[in-house]
């Protein structure tokens, strides 16, 4: 039987979850109708609307990854018994328990956000290149989320 603070934390943090990755497919859908090219990228200056999706998406993005790595996985390891460690641990764990893909995708997942950040990133191909690389994890953060989920309702304590 798990702490039922450990339940009521975990059964929160499955709605915000929910929450962000709907909020994020349908950013993503709205942003990558097509490819992000470098001339689209080009566009960020002078298309307000682009730059709010690309915002949005960055954002989204981010936070996602942040809830589940930051927040849910730890409190999910506290319910299975073990102690929280650095987040790469942490991963590490996520990774041989088949709650993640890998832990190296997670990392590689988390230094790209930097690169997504339209408003730092001169170089407009590496810009479209991070933003499109992004999307192309958005599968993989929807799937860790609803491994996680599964996880914690197969163990009725979501």
């Amino acid at each position: 039987m798990v702490d039922p603070r450990i339940a009521l934390r975990l059964q929160f943090l499955m709605r915000v979850v929910r929450k962000e990755c709907q909020h994020l497919a349908t950013t993503d859908q709205r942003l990558f109708g097509d490819p992000f090219t470098p001339e689209r990228a080009c566009q960020l200056e002078i298309d307000p609307d682009l730059a709010e999706r690309v915002e949005a998406f960055v954002g989204r993005f981010g936070r996602l990854q942040d809830t589940l790595g930051d927040k849910l996985l730890p409190v999910l390891l506290v319910a299975l018994g073990e102690t929280p460690a650095a987040a790469i641990d942490n991963l590490d764990r996520a990774e041989r328990l088949g709650l993640i893909v890998s832990a190296d995708e997670w990392m590689t997942m988390r230094k790209l956000r930097n690169q997504m950040v339209h408003e730092y990133v001169e170089d407009l191909a590496v810009l479209a290149s991070a933003l499109q690389t992004g999307h192309d994890f958005v599968p993989v953060l929807t799937n860790a989320a609803n491994n996680l989920i599964v996880e914690i309702e197969q163990r009725n304590w979501g």
